[in-house]
């Protein structure tokens, strides 16, 4: 079937909503919205208060503000995330780089074997892939490299640098050396297993954030795997509701984010801000996987707790 609908006016939009039951109290504001964020990207926002979605009437008493609310919302939590993601990234980048350099050699992480690699072709578009980005860096230290040295590739130390998540974390993933593997877990208290799916799961994450992507009451499609036996007492903060299927929401990704945050960064205020974020905006949190007592549970009581 053909798409046939033609494109409406910004106020064509906005009369469409209110046909279907949205309240405006303020038509110019929701205009200036609807004008600068995409219809059909504020529609995933607005989808849950859909009475019916087959005429897409909206729940009586909706409004456009509450729409607009959780939209904000969101956009500050992807911030958020997003500062922490960071510290997280950069201190796994320092303990790859540090293990893997001392244990093998300052280009150890190139080394392409069956005693070191689980998959030999694997390495070699990975490294390919760094070729390219090395080649597309403007880095100062990459162009120092260049002029001074002959390899075509810097050391593990520099190679992090402009590696994405999702490329060390292949790299780290690849590593049959279960011996530097298991050293990078034991920083964070983590089984070296549970790492590796770890940070698969929190490159998807990173980029739902970088990509402006909704991340309020989306099911997250990249399953977060569950630790098991460390570190000991952070699965009691992991919230299952298979009814709700909070396996696929945002909640046991934060408890994960929280634990790393109290290694990396343990004078951080990050969960306050989080608890924050969420009481300003008026927030159902359990619409994103969030136990009814989260602020109760072990993790959180003792970050909240902080002076």
């Amino acid at each position: 079937m053909d798409f046939g609908k033609p494109a409406k006016t910004f106020e064509e939009q906005l009369d469409l909503l209110i046909e279907r039951g949205m309240i405006v109290e303020d038509r110019t504001r929701a205009i200036h919205y609807l004008s600068h964020l995409n219809y059909y990207r504020l529609a995933a926002y607005w989808l849950p208060y859909e009475a019916d979605r087959a005429p897409h009437k909206f729940v009586a008493g909706t409004t456009f503000e509450q729409v607009l609310t959780h939209y904000l919302f969101d956009r500050e939590f992807r911030l958020h995330l997003l500062d922490a993601i960071e510290r997280i990234e950069i201190s796994f980048r320092t303990q790859w780089a540090y293990h893997i350099s001392h244990q093998y050699g300052p280009h150890g992480y190139l080394v392409n074997n069956k005693s070191l690699r689980k998959n030999e072709r694997r390495l070699l578009g990975d490294i390919e892939e760094l070729r390219t980005q090395i080649v597309r860096s403007d880095e100062t230290y990459i162009a120092h490299f260049r002029k001074k040295y002959d390899e075509d590739f810097p050391p593990a130390w520099v190679s992090c640098e402009i590696m994405s998540l999702g490329l060390i974390s292949r790299f780290y993933s690849n590593l049959r050396a279960y011996g530097v593997r298991r050293k990078i877990a034991a920083t964070y208290n983590f089984d070296e297993e549970f790492l590796e799916g770890f940070l698969e799961h929190l490159t998807y994450v990173r980029n739902a954030c970088a990509h402006h992507s909704r991340l309020w009451n989306r099911h997250l499609s990249k399953k977060m795997p569950l630790p098991k036996g460390k570190p000991a007492g952070l699965r009691d903060n992991i919230y299952i509701d298979d009814a709700n299927k909070t396996e696929h929401k945002i909640y046991n990704t934060l408890v994960l984010i929280q634990h790393l945050m109290t290694v990396t960064c343990p004078e951080s205020h990050w969960a306050i801000k989080l608890a924050e974020l969420i009481d300003q905006h008026g927030i159902n949190a359990q619409r994103m996987g969030f136990p009814p007592n989260w602020k109760d549970l072990p993790i959180w009581s003792a970050a909240l707790a902080k002076p």
